[in-house]
């Protein structure tokens, strides 16, 4: 009989086989799978807990309980590694709160929406995350486009929130909801960043959103003699720009 071919193993074989993008990979198995969640976990964990500046293949290895080369072999690299991380990150934030950012019926509504989600990710250190991703980005080549991309998942949500709450009021034939949800996504990122220094200014900027969220949803309520005159102005307002 012929002899089956040995399973892959989870380890390189000599340092080329570790190091070298180049390298032909086995297909990827369940327990592969399982080692790079662990790196992706781990990774995300390092930055969290130990900061930019002491995430290394090695703090990331044992903080995923594997070996140090399973970082190079999978990978290519710990900046690709923090790369990846940081869209899984995001990814997985993001899809926690899709199910809520689809209910979401007001403006108004939305930003106490954001506002609940930016107290859970802070208490699960998203927030300290972020802030060691954007200190990263400055050193880091990769890190610059990943935090965008992942930032770029949360903006993609309130785009269409923004979109479908607008659509119906007197602001939706003006308003840009895609210009808009990066105007929200910046908030929220500078107030998360803010409120390492300044809490309570934080929590009074948090405040000030909900104030225009609660304008915004004034005008819903005009009847619509009132919601045909501010739509007029509205007109009037953007020919003279």
């Amino acid at each position: 009989m012929t002899p089956k071919p040995a399973k892959p193993r989870e380890s390189a074989k000599s340092p080329d086989t570790v190091k070298s993008p180049d390298t032909v990979r086995f297909p990827e198995t369940a327990k592969s799978q399982e080692t790079k969640t662990k790196l992706l976990d781990g990774a995300l964990r390092t930055l969290t807990e130990q900061g930019i500046a002491k995430t290394s293949a090695r703090t990331v290895a044992a903080a995923a309980g594997v070996n140090q080369a399973l970082v190079f072999y999978h990978f290519g690299s710990v900046d690709e590694l923090l790369a990846a991380a940081c869209r899984y990150g995001a990814e997985r934030s993001v899809s926690r709160y899709r199910d809520r950012f689809s209910a979401v019926a007001s403006l108004s509504e939305l930003l106490t929406v954001g506002r609940e989600i930016h107290e859970q990710e802070r208490a699960g250190g998203q927030v300290m995350l972020l802030g060691q991703l954007l200190a990263g980005a400055r050193t880091h080549e990769t890190l610059g486009p990943a935090t965008a991309a992942g930032l770029d998942l949360w903006i993609v949500e309130i785009e269409r929130v923004l979109a479908r709450v607008l659509a119906d009021t007197p602001l939706g034939e003006f308003a840009d909801p895609a210009g808009l949800a990066r105007a929200v996504a910046a908030s929220f990122v500078g107030i998360e960043l803010y409120e390492g220094v300044d809490g309570a200014g934080a929590a009074s900027a948090l405040d000030a959103l909900e104030q225009l969220g609660l304008l915004v949803g004034a005008l819903e309520e005009l009847g619509p003699v009132a919601q045909r005159a501010v739509r007029q102005y509205l007109r009037r307002a953007s020919s003279k720009r």
